[in-house]
């Protein structure tokens, strides 16, 4: 059964039509944030506000949004729900809440021209679920992936969650998975959408592509751990996603923790990657027709 962390929500707002949305996390409470930034194609924004050296040490949201660099328009919304809500960060008589995010590129799956925006992850706030769908749904909705080689074996991508608990800690996950490469199932060892047609060689769309996502615990961290956490992630993208890291996508790690449960800094670890691999199997599963 998923878990989520107390504290923690996440919405969806979808456009089915243009195949396009955007996925929220939202932490009202704070929580302190991390971000690994691998793939050589990104498109984010608020990660350096997440740097061990930064100034605030706790993050209230995290956007996951389709429509490229255009969706990152979304976190305005997000902005103003939490704002709405008193929360953010105090300065003086003025708070802001702290937001990071990042895009996957989806422009060619449906209307090109169809991008969340501010209203989108307004709404996508609105909607926060302690239970929220998976699949084509959210940032997930234009999300494909097998897209290397010829296309012919080129699948829908989606949103995915899955949770573990080590020493008495909640690890869970939520990706978006939007990949050049195939979907390999690494408990069972099978694939859920092969890449077996393609030769290495082939040429592929550059900015296409992208898996983002978000680490989500009740365990106690720091800000440097939360940003180890954040990186030793990445390595359940790659045992789901193969090939990963390309220089054709901007593969994206958050990582959100609460701090309501004192646990083994290296089991988190370790159940980042695991529950990684295993929302990016769930998510595309759940997508499929």
């Amino acid at each position: 059964m998923m878990q989520l962390p107390e504290g923690i929500s996440i919405g969806h707002w979808t456009d089915a039509e243009g195949r396009t949305g955007c996925t929220v996390v939202l932490a009202p409470a704070g929580a302190v944030g991390g971000v690994d930034v691998r793939g050589a194609a990104p498109a984010t924004f608020g990660t350096d506000a997440l740097s061990p050296a930064t100034l605030v040490e706790l993050a209230h949201g995290i956007l996951l949004t389709g429509g490229s660099a255009f969706g990152l328009a979304a976190a305005a919304g997000v902005l103003r729900h939490l704002e709405e809500q008193g929360v953010g960060y105090a300065l003086g008589s003025a708070t802001v809440p702290i937001v990071a995010g990042a895009a996957v590129f989806d422009l060619l799956a449906g209307d090109a021209t169809a991008r969340p925006g501010d209203e989108s992850g307004y709404a996508a706030c609105g909607a926060a679920t302690r239970e929220p769908e998976v699949g084509s749904v959210g940032a997930g909705t234009g999300a494909t992936v097998a897209k290397a080689g010829d296309g012919s074996q080129e699948r829908r991508g989606g949103v995915g969650l899955a949770s573990a608990q080590v020493d008495g800690a909640i690890v869970a996950a939520v990706m978006v998975v939007n990949s050049v490469g195939g979907i390999w199932d690494d408990e069972r060892h099978e694939w859920v959408v092969p890449l077996t047609q393609w030769d290495h060689g082939s040429s592929l769309l550059a900015g296409a592509n992208t898996t983002i996502g978000v680490v989500l615990t009740d365990a106690e961290l720091s800000k440097d751990q939360a940003n180890r956490v954040a990186t030793v992630a990445h390595d359940g993208i790659a045992r789901a996603i193969r090939p990963a890291h390309t220089m054709y996508d901007g593969d994206t790690i958050f990582c959100l923790a609460t701090g309501a449960v004192t646990a083994a800094y290296d089991a988190v670890e370790v159940a980042a990657a695991e529950v990684v691999a295993r929302a990016i199997v769930l998510g595309v599963s759940a997508a499929q027709p």
